[in-house]
């Protein structure tokens, strides 16, 4: 049985639906559906079981854990508090460095893969991205949690067989099917998208950090690379350590804008344009950086993928055009607009 933590989110329920692909049904989602308009992810998918995540942690600490446990091969741990804005640290540190220790324990003890998902946040200010120490450092709570989890796993034995599998994968900036729930927290292709469709302009920020107006620039990332990562090493249970996922490329915010525009007018029929034509048509922007972002806000993140490569990993990874584009075209095809067309989903 393969565990998918966070199966109901984003990421999490597009492994989901690349397993089903795979024909694996034997899996159990573990969540949080409180906000109902998650579990929309799983409706079009199959699998074996559903478990509350607090009822999954009550059951992997318990000295006479429930029995069907005993079955687990691998954990898929996407569960988190994603929230960067967050305040409540008690929050955040429960919910993505105690429960990702209790997973390690619970995986170590029964020799299960171990995949959890780290961040790029890690890394602040700096302008390097290899996975080392002295090019992290955390600017709030949530990229905190996730480099406190990095530094634990550190401390741990190696893992590798005969004992078991730990990675920990630090995504980029994820965009792609299955993230409508997020709300603010969801893609900046999302939202260009939306603010698209509804209001026929796209709104970036000005400049910051030296960066020109939406010249801020970001490793962004379509989560079918995400998710075909993750496949990789679940085949692979021989490969332990600490990955960057990205597509080790960066790419400007007005790109990613005229990219999904661009995706909107082709399939209307239009003419695409330029940045420069969309920015004196007002198709494009700009506003302030709100204060609660200043001195917190990364403004250039580009993976190193060495240490991916070196382990292995050799697919390419889609460019913003081709994934960006992709993308919206799953949107717009889908009549909710969730990008979850019946037989889609990341591949």
């Amino acid at each position: 049985m393969i565990v998918v933590t966070g199966g109901a989110g984003f990421i999490g329920s597009n492994l989901v639906s690349a397993l089903n692909r795979r024909g694996v049904r034997d899996i159990l989602v573990v969540d949080d559906v409180t906000d109902a308009a998650k579990a929309r992810n799983l409706f079009d998918l199959q699998i074996g079981d559903y478990m509350d995540k607090a009822e999954f942690l009550d059951a992997i600490r318990s000295e006479r854990p429930d029995p069907s446990l005993q079955r687990v091969s691998a954990v898929l741990h996407q569960g988190a508090c994603t929230d960067t804005m967050a305040t409540d640290g008690k929050y955040v540190l429960d919910n993505n460095y105690a429960y990702s220790r209790a997973l390690y324990y619970f995986c170590a003890q029964r020799r299960a893969q171990y995949i959890y998902a780290s961040s790029a946040s890690v890394y602040g200010h700096g302008t390097r991205f290899a996975e080392t120490p002295r090019n992290e450092s955390a600017l709030n709570a949530y990229a905190w949690s996730k480099l406190l989890f990095d530094q634990f796993v550190r401390r741990q034995p190696v893992a590798r067989p005969p004992q078991f599998q730990c990675v920990g994968l630090r995504y980029f900036n994820v965009y792609g099917r299955r993230e409508r729930h997020k709300g603010r927290m969801a893609s900046v292709a999302w939202h260009f998208f939306n603010q698209y469709m509804a209001h026929g302009r796209v709104r970036l920020f000005e400049g910051s950090d030296g960066y020109a107006d939406g010249e801020q620039q970001r490793d962004f990332v379509s989560v079918e690379d995400v998710v075909a990562v993750n496949l990789f090493l679940l085949d692979n249970p021989a490969v332990s350590g600490i990955y960057n996922v990205g597509s080790g490329c960066s790419c400007s915010f007005n790109r990613v804008a005229v990219a999904v525009i661009n995706a909107c007018r082709r399939h209307r029929r239009e003419t695409e344009i330029t940045l420069e034509q969309a920015r004196r048509g007002g198709q494009i922007a700009y506003i302030p950086m709100p204060e609660t972002l200043r001195g917190k806000y990364q403004s250039y993140t580009c993976a190193d993928l060495r240490q991916l490569r070196a382990a292995g990993y050799g697919a390419p990874f889609l460019d913003v055009p081709q994934g960006v584009g992709g993308y919206v075209s799953a949107l717009l095809q889908a009549p909710d607009r969730t990008g979850n067309v019946r037989g889609g989903g990341a591949s």
